[in-house]
C-alpha cells in the first residue's frame, strides 16, 4: 500500500512538474550592411506557428502557412505586417525596407528585407514590434553586421527601440 501511494506522489509531481513548462516567444532579426552594393539586408527568423497566429488573428483566420496555399496573398499580409511593426532609421533618416521574400525551414520562417542605395550608416535605429501584439513576453534579438562591427540588441514590448552608432 505505501509503494503505491509514493507512486503515485512521483507521478503527480511529474505530471505536475511538465505542466509548468513555458513556451518562449522569440524572433532574431540579422542586419548586414554590405557596403559594395550599397545595400542593408535582412533576415527575420520567426516561428511559423506564432507568426500564423498573429496573420489569423489579424488578416484571415483560415491562413496557414508553409502549404503552399495562395502564396501571393501570405506574402501580401507578411509584407503588410512586417512593415507596420518594424521601423528603421539610417543617419537619423527613415528608411522603409523592401520585402523580398519568404522560407520556411523547420518550423522557422525565414522573411528577407532589402534597404538599398546606402552609402554609409553612422547611426542605425530600429523598432521592432514584431508579435508584440500577440505574445506579451516576446523578445527579438537584433544582431547587426554594420561597418565591420559586429553589435546585438534585445527588444521588448517595453523597450522596443534600439540605437546604434558606428
Amino acid at each position: 500500500m505505501k509503494s503505491i501511494k509514493l507512486i503515485s506522489v512521483i507521478a503527480i509531481f511529474f505530471l505536475c512538474s511538465f505542466n509548468t513548462l513555458h513556451k518562449y516567444y522569440v524572433s532574431i532579426t540579422q542586419i548586414e550592411f554590405v557596403e559594395e552594393q550599397q545595400s542593408v539586408q535582412i533576415i527575420s527568423r520567426i516561428f511559423i506557428d506564432d507568426f500564423e497566429s498573429v496573420l489569423r488573428k489579424r488578416y484571415d483566420e483560415n491562413i496557414t502557412l508553409d502549404r503552399g496555399d495562395d502564396e501571393t496573398q501570405i506574402d501580401d499580409y507578411i509584407k503588410k505586417y512586417l512593415l507596420t511593426k518594424i521601423e528603421i532609421s539610417i543617419n537619423n533618416q527613415e528608411v522603409i525596407p523592401n520585402f523580398i521574400g519568404k522560407k520556411y525551414d523547420d518550423g522557422i520562417m525565414h522573411c528577407y528585407l532589402e534597404i538599398e542605395n546606402i552609402k554609409s550608416i553612422y547611426t542605425f535605429q530600429i523598432k521592432n514590434k514584431v508579435l508584440f501584439d500577440m505574445f506579451e513576453d516576446q523578445k527579438n534579438v537584433i544582431r547587426t553586421n554594420i561597418n565591420n562591427k559586429n553589435k546585438t540588441v534585445v527588444l521588448t514590448a517595453q523597450n522596443d527601440k534600439g540605437l546604434l552608432n558606428f
